[in-house]
């Protein structure tokens, strides 16, 4: 009992003993919790005054500059604003000085209406009184000269038929004296004609082209209904297409050879296709006009090649090609561009000078040809730039330019082509005077009608007695039609000496086309 009672007794203090430990450890505790929220809490207070006051400053920063940015706002506002109200005061003022102006006007224009009405009754008056005035003007003149007005008439008659006499004298006798100058012209230009018979192959050959036909009723087809198939292929290729009698044959006339190939090869490959129309025959001078740009580059290329010539720019070949299409006085001017090369280099041969350096100065002296009814100037000068443009030599340049003495010559290859060129030109019937004037004649009526703005096409046909102008539609209206005829007309008779008259024909067309699908 004792030792249980020992126990118990020390177990007993023990547990007093651990439950005032735990008692004191758990006020310590709390303590230590108490010191440590109320030193979160003193930090708290402190960052939260350090927040609102950064918050405070911040807020006082933006409120600064949205106070800043809506004064300079308002003061951009207040300066649109004066200056729409300045505008608006200018506006008034005008609107002002118009108002006053429409009233000065209209007090204006009442005045002149009163004083017409007073002009108009003073002028009443005036014509009675002058009529008053002429009648007594007429019984005084009567009474003065002692003959009535019938009889006064009957004088001046006989008077205005003497002196009809004596002018109709005049002019009769002005009229032998023309009659007798154009008898004497006449005659000069019947014995023309007379001399240019001797000739008739020649020229026949240079100014006209035979097609001929399978049958003599394709003629009917080619002129088609109304004559418009043959209209519309005369103005697609500017030349003149004859239908006479001459069986199962067509004949095309005009100065341009190269337009009378095109109409020739155009008309060639309708009759082989049978379908002829308006809109065929446009399409297949256009497709025949690429085919013959083809064909030039292809001539200039077979001349290089036959005078053994090479390295020459493409567009020199391509215009040395155009040269089988230009005539110079009747001459073809490819074969005379040829031959002058040959006789070129037969002389530099015999002087032992570079006979491939004189065949190729010969063959492009005349060049120019190619374009100079395109560009104003001399065919040698368009020639030598031409030459110098496409990058040959200057000795080239230089006897081009001076092979028509446009320049002093000073190189012995610039004298020989002067030479050259003279015998080739010179020779029996190498040219003829008459056609190339009639040539030129024909190139200057286009070219006059072509310097008028809104002119698309001009051809010269009727041997030069008409020229047919095709005008753009958009630029030029029916109106100005009949106004440009005449403006050509006068610009012909003033810059072209011509015999007989020329007919300006001015043609505006319009078409549109669309397509069912």
């Amino acid at each position: 009992m004792g030792h249980i009672g020992f126990a118990l007794l020390g177990g007993f203090f023990f547990f007093i003993f651990g439950y005032i430990l735990r008692k004191y450890t758990a006020k310590r505790k709390i303590k230590y919790a108490e010191d440590h929220a109320k030193t979160i809490i003193s930090q708290a207070k402190i960052e939260a005054e350090r927040c609102k006051r950064e918050s405070t400053i911040e807020a006082k920063d933006i409120l600064l500059k949205m106070r800043t940015d809506f004064e300079e706002e308002a003061k951009t506002h207040r300066k649109e604003m004066l200056v729409l109200e300045k505008r608006l005061v200018q506006k008034e003022e005008t609107l002002d000085k118009r108002v006053e102006l429409l009233e000065q006007k209209e007090r204006e224009l009442k005045k002149m209406d009163e004083d017409l009405k007073v002009g108009k009754v003073k002028l009443e008056k005036h014509s009675e009184e002058l009529t008053k005035i002429i009648t007594m003007e007429k019984d005084r003149l009567e009474e003065i000269s002692g003959m009535t007005k019938d009889q006064a008439k009957e004088m001046l008659v006989k008077r205005m038929e003497e002196d009809a006499r004596i002018e109709a004298a005049l002019t009769i006798r002005k009229i032998q004296e023309e009659t007798k100058d154009k008898a004497d012209k006449e005659a000069r230009k019947i014995v023309g004609l007379a001399i240019q018979k001797c000739a008739v192959d020649h020229t026949v050959d240079t100014t006209v082209s035979v097609v001929h036909l399978p049958s003599e009723e394709i003629k009917g087809r080619i002129i088609g209904r109304e004559g418009r198939n043959i209209r519309a292929l005369e103005m697609a290729t500017g030349v003149d297409v004859i239908i006479d009698d001459t069986p199962e044959a067509v004949i095309i006339s005009g100065f341009d050879k190269f337009r009378r190939e095109i109409a020739k090869k155009s008309l060639e490959i309708l009759i082989e296709d049978g379908r002829i129309h308006p809109g065929r025959i446009e399409e297949i001078v256009e497709k025949t006009k690429k085919e013959m740009e083809a064909e030039i580059k292809e001539e200039g290329e077979n001349v290089l090649l036959e005078m053994g010539i090479h390295g020459m720019h493409p567009e020199i070949v391509r215009l040395l090609g155009r040269l089988k299409y230009r005539t110079s006085y009747g001459q073809n001017v490819l074969q005379h561009s040829k031959e002058t090369a040959y006789l070129m280099a037969g002389m530099a041969g015999e002087l032992k000078l570079d006979v491939r350096l004189a065949k190729r100065i010969g063959v492009l002296h005349d060049i120019g040809k190619a374009v100079s009814h395109e560009i104003e100037g001399t065919h040698s000068k368009i020639g030598a730039e031409l030459a110098k443009k496409y990058g040959e030599a200057e000795i080239v340049v230089h006897a081009i330019e001076a092979h028509h003495s446009d320049i002093e010559p000073r190189t012995l290859l610039a004298v020989l082509i002067q030479a050259a060129d003279a015998i080739s030109a010179s020779r029996p019937g190498a040219r003829k005077e008459t056609l190339e004037a009639y040539i030129k004649r024909m190139e200057d009526l286009e070219t006059i009608a072509n310097s008028f703005p809104g002119v698309d096409k001009t051809y010269a046909i009727q041997a030069g007695r008409e020229v047919r102008i095709i005008v753009q539609p958009e630029k030029i209206n029916d109106a100005n039609i009949p106004v440009m005829a005449l403006d050509i007309k006068k610009k012909i008779e003033t810059e072209l000496q011509y015999p007989g008259q020329i007919k300006v024909v001015v043609i505006r067309e319009v078409r549109s086309i669309e397509y069912a699908k």
